[in-house]
């Protein structure tokens, strides 16, 4: 059911689905490619002596039908025992590069065709946001730190949720309520063990104080939301950031109030072990049910880890609440 291919990029492409041991696949919804590690052994006697692993080559992997993975060799490690462990990376590798960037009113899939054009990288499906930057300057930072930049920028403004991923070999921005499944996980459904965590220690804000300096005045301009009850009761915890000299008074007050939604909350993660289904990855909403818990609602999945066994598919995944 697991079809993995090599292509040493000489026109040789190699199957080596069966030899193939410790295959696991991790996703991440912010700031990192997708990885995949296997193991070969080298030593095999039914080998085809003409086979070879490069970094750089390119590593497909289907599941079931279903494309799961498509990137390039990154590192290469052997041992006494002949055994290969390889590390790959899909397409999002080459965004960790640095660069200088200036945009205006340009929308985060903009964004994106720019930078992918720039550095011959393949685009697939780019939803529109429907928010407009109105500017940015990011000098030396990683192109990856660039996108995410303006993708939190579209969320903390606009108040709907999207994921940049690559989709088996397409650098992708799909709006995060498109990627639902038609199942749930749970009880009597997939769920092997879990491990919940409430805080207001990560990412919790219930003072919003946003600035920006007056150029006409002289002087710092502040913007304040503040939710006095739970002041009260968690303590002041305040969220301060600079916000862009080109927004204006009604453009603010969107931004406060979706800063407010977003942060001014208890943080809920929920770690959990499920037998795999190759459809769920890192950026998707999840039905989750669990009555111990008292939870039956979407999470949205911060990281999913597939591994693959002789006879076993099973899926680890970080979920938050949204």
């Amino acid at each position: 059911m697991l079809e993995i291919l090599i292509d040493n990029k000489n026109g040789r492409v190699w199957d080596v689905s069966q030899i193939a041991k410790d295959v696991s696949w991790k996703t991440v919804r912010v700031g990192k490619p997708s990885v995949l590690e296997l193991s070969l052994v080298n030593d095999s006697v039914t080998q085809n002596q003409l086979f070879t692993i490069n970094n750089g080559d390119v590593i497909r992997v289907r599941y079931a039908g279903h494309n799961v993975f498509y990137g390039y060799v990154f590192k290469l490690q052997q041992n006494t025992e002949q055994i290969i462990s390889v590390t790959a990376y899909d397409q999002m590798r080459y965004l960790l590069n640095k660069d200088t960037y200036k945009f205006k009113n340009m929308e985060t899939g903009d964004i994106i065709r720019k930078i992918a054009a720039d550095f011959k990288l393949k685009t697939g499906t780019i939803d529109a946001t429907g928010y407009s930057i109105p500017s940015m300057m990011e000098d030396g930072q990683t192109l990856l730190d660039i996108i995410e930049k303006a993708n939190a920028l579209t969320i903390s403004n606009y108040g709907q949720f999207f994921v940049f991923f690559d989709d088996f070999g397409a650098l992708s921005l799909r709006r995060v309520s498109q990627l639902q499944t038609d199942f749930y996980i749970g009880d009597g459904s997939l769920l092997t063990g879990y491990d919940y965590a409430q805080d207001i220690d990560s990412d919790t804000y219930n003072r919003i104080k946003l600035y920006r300096d007056n150029k006409e005045t002289g002087k710092r301009d502040i913007y304040l939301e503040q939710d006095s009850a739970n002041v009260a009761q968690w303590g002041m915890l305040q969220l301060y950031e600079s916000i862009d000299e080109n927004l204006n008074a009604a453009q603010i007050e969107q931004k406060l109030y979706q800063l407010a939604q977003l942060k001014n909350r208890e943080q809920r993660t929920l770690s959990i072990d499920a037998i795999g289904d190759i459809r769920v990855r890192a950026g998707m909403y999840l039905p989750i049910a669990i009555s111990a818990l008292g939870i039956k609602e979407l999470m949205l999945a911060e990281e999913v880890k597939h591994s693959f066994g002789s006879a076993e598919h099973n899926m680890t995944i970080t979920l938050r609440v949204i």
